[in-house]
Order: C-alpha cells, then structure tokens, then sequence
C-alpha cells in the first residue's frame, strides 16, 4: 500500500490513500460509451469547453504535459469575448503586458491598453504557433455533460457523446449577454441589439439612438458613436466611478526596447502586476487606499465635466469598487456634448418609435442598444453537467449560488475542474494570471493521478464547505457587499470575486493537497509511493 504522502506545503498526510481501491479496476472501469472518443486507456484524457484565454490556456499547458486534449467550441473560431465583442471601442482595461500570457510573451503590442482586433490577432497566432489549433473542434455546440462509469460523456447539439476522463469548462463568466426583460420591446420599429452582439449592419450616422446601460462596454462604445448619431440618450441606472486610463501608443523605440531587452518588458509586466495588487487591497482591506482612488475619480469628474446638473448626474453614491471600476479618457467628455442626454429616470417600457421612463416621457430612437452587460452569475447556463448518482450542478449543487473549491472542484463531480469559475474573477488584476494558475493547478494533479493510477479525484465535500465559508467570511469586509452589481448573485452572495491577492491564490494552488480528495484507483497503484504534483 502506498505510503509517504506528502503535499505541496509539507505537512504529513495519512499514510493510506483515502477511498483508494487496490489492484487493478474492474472490467469496463474505462469503458467507451458511444460516439467519440479522446485519448485512450494509457493516460487520462481531457475535454475543454471552450476556445477563450481559459480554455486555450488549460489546453495549452495540459498539452505541454503530455495529456490528450480536445477543446470543443461552438463557434467556427476561436477568442471566446474577444472574438463575440467587436463593439466600437472594444478594449481591454488591463495593461497587455499582463493580459497576456506568460509563456507566450509579445513584445510587439501596439499600445499600452490594447484593443479587441489586436488581443484576438494575439489569441489566433499564438494559439496557431503553439498547435492548438490542431486540438480545437469549432461548430461544437456542447448541451451537456454527465460523469457515468468512471467517464465524461459530453453531448454536443445534434447528437453526438465525446468521453474523456477529465472535464474542464472554460466557458467564462462574460460569454453570455444580460438582456433586460423590458416590455414592448418587441413592438420597436427601428433596430434593436446588444453591444456584444453589434450589429455592424446599422448605419448610426444622423440616427436618434438609445443606450441603455453605463457598464464597461457602454463607456468604451458611447465616446466612439456619439461623434457620429444625430442624438444619443444614454439611460443611466446608476453612474460608474471613472478614472483616468493612462494608455498610450508604443513607439519603434518601444517595441526594439522589448525585443532586445527581455527585463525592460518583465519589468513593465512586474509593475502593472504590483499595481493591480494594490488596486485589490483597496478593496479589500487597505479602505484610505481606496477613499485616495475615490479622491482622483472626483477630480476627473470635475474636471471633464463642467455642469454642476449634469456631473450631480454622474456623481456615483456608492464606494469606489463596489461596482466595477472603469477606465477611460473620453467618456464623460463625450456626455457634455451638445447631442447627448443622460436620462436618469426608470426605464418603463419601449414602443414602436422609443423608450418610455417613469415620467411618462416617450425617448424617440431609431436605434436602440442594450450595454447592460452579462449574466455573470449564472455559471455554466444553458449547460445541464450532472454528477455522481445524476446530481445536476445548477439545480441542486448550486440551488444556493455557484461555489467551489479554489473555483475549480465541485463535490459530486469527479475530475471536473472549472476555469474562471466561482470566486476567482478579480477587481484589481489581470484575469489572465488566475487563469494560468488554474491551468498549473489542473495539470499538477492529473500528473500525481498518473503516476499514482489514480483514475478520478473527488473534492471532500467538507474541504469545499470550509474554502467558501472562508471565501464568503473574507468577502462580507470587502467593498463589494456596499452595492447591487454584476458580482452578486439573486440572494446578496458574491460568487464571482475572489477575496484576497492574487500572489495568496498562487500560494494556495501551487500543490494540489490529496487530502483535499476522494481518491478512486487506476490500475496498479501500488507502483508509485508519493504525490510529486
């Protein structure tokens, strides 16, 4: 019987592997259960769903290890939100330096905070370069997936069952747009759509347009439209707290800079890390922090804004952070024109010629565009993912809000890792770093299962109870609990943002604890004596 355990932080761990069956499994332990199948009886296989910076990265790490891998996408091409948002605008709010990744380094981004064309050319040559084009399977419109056997059965639309071993879902927290339930929205005679929908088929030129929503998007899209529309009425719920964004324009000295000096790139890469962690204890813990970034968002209202009606309007009554904090140069320049009206009054309807609001003031527009978001909480919709014994994940293992352990296991749920899953978005750093964390997470315990036959892993259930009543404890002292915003759930629970660093989220990945596990036995366990993960 294996002895010796040992986990990433040293501590002994029991000397009997727990829940591990002995010798080799029974027959049909890997059976193949219709339609296709990835990889074989010889190593663990993995499916992806998903062709974003998440799923891509998972794929690219696992393959770097050696592990068979497909990654299913609905689409016909990859880039996950940077491929569906094309809005005019469309940018990240993260330096590129970080929102990239580490293995894949680019010395050659055009500008500091780079927009959607370039972040997808990123995604698409790096992904081409390093073979994952290869893994991907576009036009998979994946339904659904159960744990049966020992096995992942993934059902794509139209029929299909691919089984593999490991599941991992990357389909992000922003792929699905949050359309509001307005009435007599259907009766609009002019063009209706959201911004991560944009229909570039509409000509806004001379047009009366609606915006409804002042999320990210809509700060980013309104300075590039409102040049253009006859007149814009931007529907404001509650005013975003803006900062100034110091982007710019890398020069030819740059770029040679980055190509010929690899420390003067990790230099910048290190700087805008260390700044993001600081921007999170603002929010977190470090409350003069943030009361100092209030204090700049105040002053460059009042500087953009001269009217004292109209920046009473913008003037958030909320702590900084509670809701996302936006960046940009030109967005409140853009609400002082002449064309533009920022209607603070409920929305109430929509009729065939524009937009009704409790003042019983009917908006006329030609056109009208939801920047409202996306349904961030509702992890894994429309996807049914059954567990053990036919556990449906969202009905039942998450009736009370979506939660898991590090964001990645689910109990129930064997070889079942989330990425960017609940609790691991972040308000102050690069999504990206957390994503490859999850990437390393993934790949260091498949490594352990391999070398010790271990055919599935299972979160203790009160190992997963314990992080989130950490996780939620941690979170009811941050900002985020001071407003209603995209980081809480129905109930008032915060399922998206994780509480502390990212340098703590590191820390706590960097060895997968087999004690954290249920362990279920491949063949010949008694080969191996350690977890080497």
């Amino acid at each position: 019987m294996p002895t010796g355990w040992r986990s990433g932080g040293g501590r002994p761990r029991p000397e009997v592997w727990p829940e591990m069956s002995i010798g080799r499994p029974p027959e049909g332990w890997f059976p193949r259960v219709g339609g296709s199948s990835v990889g074989g009886m010889t190593g663990l296989s993995v499916v992806v769903i998903g062709a974003g910076f998440g799923g891509l990265g998972a794929a690219a790490a696992l393959r770097r290890a050696g592990f068979a891998v497909t990654v299913l996408e609905r689409e016909s091409r990859l880039g996950g939100v940077w491929r569906d948002n094309v809005y005019p605008g469309a940018a990240c709010d993260v330096p590129s330096s970080l929102y990239s990744w580490s293995w894949a380094p680019n010395p050659g981004w055009p500008r500091r905070y780079s927009g959607q064309a370039d972040i997808l050319r990123y995604l698409e040559r790096t992904a081409a370069e390093q073979g994952l084009t290869d893994v991907v399977r576009f036009g998979c419109d994946v339904v659904g997936a159960a744990y049966r056997d020992g096995k992942w059965r993934v059902e794509i639309a139209g029929g299909e069952v691919v089984t593999a071993d490991v599941l991992v879902p990357a389909v992000g927290q922003l792929s699905r747009p949050a359309v509001p339930d307005i009435p007599g929205a259907d009766t609009f005679g002019g063009r209706i759509f959201h911004s991560a929908r944009w229909d570039h088929s509409v000509d806004l030129a001379g047009k009366r347009v609606a915006v409804i929503g002042t999320g990210a998007s809509a700060v980013q899209f309104v300075p590039r439209i409102q040049p253009l529309v006859g007149h814009l009425d931007l529907f404001q719920r509650t005013p975003p707290w803006v900062v100034p964004k110091p982007d710019r324009r890398y020069t030819a000295a740059h770029h040679a800079l980055f190509r010929r000096v690899p420390g003067a790139r990790l230099a910048g890469r290190a700087s805008v890390w260390l700044s993001g962690e600081l921007l999170t204890t603002a929010f977190t813990s470090a409350k003069p922090l943030g009361r100092a970034i209030e204090a700049v968002a105040r002053l460059h209202l009042r500087a953009r804004v001269q009217d004292p009606v109209l920046r009473a309007k913008l003037t958030p009554d909320y702590a900084i952070g509670c809701k996302r904090l936006l960046f940009s140069n030109d967005y409140l320049p853009a609400l002082t024109r002449p064309n533009v009206d920022v209607v603070t009054e409920s929305i109430t309807g929509i009729t065939r010629d524009g937009v009704v609001t409790t003042d019983g003031r009917e908006h006329p527009a030609d056109v009208i565009v939801y920047g409202t978001g996306f349904r961030s909480t509702d992890f894994l919709a429309p996807l049914t993912i059954t567990g053990t014994g036919g556990v449906d994940l969202r009905a039942t293992a998450w009736a009370g809000g979506a939660r898991a352990h590090l964001g990645m296991t689910v109990p129930g749920f064997p070889n079942m890792f989330l990425v960017y899953g609940p609790n691991t978005n972040l308000g102050g750093n690069s999504i990206i770093f957390m994503l490859e964390r999850q990437a390393a997470y993934l790949v260091r315990t498949l490594r352990a299962m391999r070398a010790h036959g271990v055919a599935a892993v299972d979160v203790r259930a009160e190992v997963a109870e314990r992080s989130d009543r950490e996780v939620q404890s941690r979170l009811r002292s941050s900002v985020w609990t001071g407003c209603e915003s995209w980081y809480r759930g129905d109930g008032g629970r915060i399922t998206t943002n994780w509480p502390g660093l990212v340098a703590e989220y590191r820390r706590r990945t960097r060895r997968p604890d087999p004690g954290d596990f249920h362990l279920i036995a491949g063949d010949h366990p008694e080969e191996r004596s350690t977890w080497t993960a």
